[in-house]
């Protein structure tokens, strides 16, 4: 999703692949050894463009945190007392996951930007091309579940507006119980996501206007976390109105209380940048960036601990939305924790020159090197292909397979749903990737490809 960085430079400040007129240092001419090389930068620094697989795989291991964490609530499961009960609905956690995984991907080349002192990506077509990922397959599903599950209210122009404009989580007296209409209840974590990505530019552009008053880059990386940490404090703020004076359980599923998440991907995106900008030959940004990525171990072990906390009441109850003011500013600072720890080693880490190591090898597992063989499995690359079709199917495939079997909510067995249920999404996630999702991608090429060649005429 990012664009290729312009001009990069190496540990020293030149750019790449430069060198100077005359003999170089070292010749055999000069009669003395060549010093060492400076390493090319691609494969010390964090990768900012292209592809990323490592992230791909953190969203399809969210895809099936979801649907674990689902599964398990209709059967009870999560809701059991003890530890494993709480340990399985800390899935929910996936929810955090995404939400970063979006900020990293989305404001990196306006952090880019930013840094540089440059403009910005045009507002429209990063508009056009989120509009095209997301509504063509959720408008499938969500059809789908009107028809099963809500045809009662198919008569009801306002109904369908709201579901198919996500706007449904804003109804405050909703006709419905729970998240949203049956078979979409998850949705709402979707419909934060597109309320961001509609602020998204104008976060970007506050956010840059505070930066313009830093005059070298390393002045202005610092307003931006600055900035971004002013965004977290908002989201523990949102809190109050959402509890007081009265309680609001519907503002959960509103994007203020999530901003912490999405500015702690921004934060890994301005350092993943900032990395490739900053002066001198080695310096705090580039070793803490280094220091990160070559930590995977420590970095998901501090994460297990917010997941674990998660696991108890100190983050409240095991239904979303409940709990105080007080545990929900514990579940939401342990979610960004949990998020942060998990991206950061594979946000800020170079990119893969090599394969990944079959992980049925010893060398897979060696050095640090398993973060990488795990996420860049082909299982893993295929899962986070249809990942977005995984997590809009689940609750769907999930009811239609409860009513097949008579069973009634909070019943049933984990493992002899779970599996069933798994087949189900996936197929139906494949189908949705192949016959709905890439044809509306290359729909949009084709469409803005004129534009774009007009553009360059100019």
């Amino acid at each position: 999703m990012a664009p290729t960085p312009s001009a990069p430079e190496d540990p020293t400040g030149a750019p790449t692949g430069s060198t100077s007129g005359g003999t170089l240092p070292g010749s055999p001419s000069t009669g003395t050894r060549p010093p060492p090389r400076d390493p090319d930068p691609a494969l010390v620094l964090p990768q900012v463009d292209g592809r990323h697989e490592t992230l791909d795989g953190i969203r399809a291991a969210a895809a099936l945190m979801v649907l674990v964490f689902h599964v398990a609530t209709e059967t009870g499961d999560s809701l059991a007392p003890g530890v494993l009960g709480g340990l399985v609905s800390a899935f929910d956690l996936a929810v955090p996951l995404f939400f970063t995984l979006s900020g990293v991907l989305l404001y990196r080349p306006w952090a880019r930007a930013a840094l540089d002192g440059t403009r910005g990506p045009r507002a429209r077509p990063y508009l056009w091309r989120r509009v095209v990922r997301v509504f063509p397959a959720y408008w499938v599903v969500a059809v789908a579940a009107l028809l099963l599950y809500s045809r009662e209210e198919l008569g009801s122009p306002s109904y369908w507006l709201q579901v198919l404009t996500l706007a449904f989580p804003f109804d405050t007296d909703p006709p419905w119980v729970g998240t949203g209409p049956y078979g979409l209840g998850q949705m709402w974590s979707l419909s934060v996501e597109v309320s961001f990505y509609l602020l998204l530019p104008v976060f970007a552009l506050l956010l840059a206007l505070w930066a313009r008053g830093g005059r070298t880059v390393d002045a202005r990386g610092r307003r931006l976390l600055a900035g971004l940490a002013a965004m977290g404090v908002l989201a523990l703020a949102a809190l109050v109105p959402q509890f007081y004076p009265e309680p609001r359980e519907y503002m959960h599923a509103w994007l203020p209380r999530a901003l912490g998440l999405f500015a702690a991907g921004m934060a890994l995106a301005v350092l993943s940048e900032w990395a490739w900008r900053e002066p001198g030959a080695d310096g705090p940004v580039r070793r803490f960036c280094r220091t990160v990525a070559a930590s995977p171990g420590v970095c998901w072990l501090v994460a297990g601990g917010f997941l674990a906390l998660t696991a108890t009441e100190a983050t409240g109850g095991r239904f979303i939305g409940s709990g105080d003011v007080w545990t929900s500013a514990a579940a939401s600072l342990a979610g960004t924790g949990f998020a942060f720890f998990v991206v950061a080693p594979a946000a800020l880490a170079p990119r893969p020159t090599a394969p990944p190591a079959p992980l049925r090898g010893a060398a897979a597992w060696r050095d640090g090197r398993w973060l990488d063989s795990l996420l860049r499995h082909r299982v893993c690359q295929f899962l986070a292909r249809i990942s977005y079709g995984v997590f809009l199917w689940q609750f769907v495939v999930l009811y239609l397979w409860r009513d097949f079997t008579g069973q009634e909510i909070f019943t049933g067995s984990f493992w002899l749903d779970m599996v069933p249920v798994t087949a189900g999404t996936v197929l139906l996630a494949a189908a949705t990737f192949h016959w709905v999702e890439e044809p509306s991608r290359r729909w949009s090429r084709r469409t803005r490809e004129p534009a774009r060649r007009k553009r360059s005429r100019r």
